[in-house]
């Protein structure tokens, strides 16, 4: 793939255990609520329930927008609600 075309999402926590990778290439050009589906389509719905209660950083910034199309060559950063204090 060409990575202009493409992005970078990276798992943390809870949803690098529902991926089962730590990191993986995807087909870019759709909006955040897109990708969520795509990934949850190919991890399940283990990863698709994480998903529903995740933060997002794209190229480290917060994602709030889940309609907005994300830019390709992006990182996409998935941040699981973390527990502790």
């Amino acid at each position: 793939m060409d990575s202009t075309s493409t992005l970078v999402v990276r798992y943390f926590a809870a949803a690098r255990a529902a991926a089962g990778v730590p990191e993986e290439t995807v087909p870019g050009g759709g909006s955040l609520d897109q990708l969520a589906g795509e990934l949850a389509d190919r991890h399940g719905e283990r990863l698709a329930s994480v998903l529903k209660m995740a933060s997002f950083l794209v190229d480290g910034v917060a994602w709030h927008d889940r309609r907005a199309p994300l830019p390709v060559g992006a990182t996409v950063d998935v941040l699981p609600p973390f527990a502790g204090g």
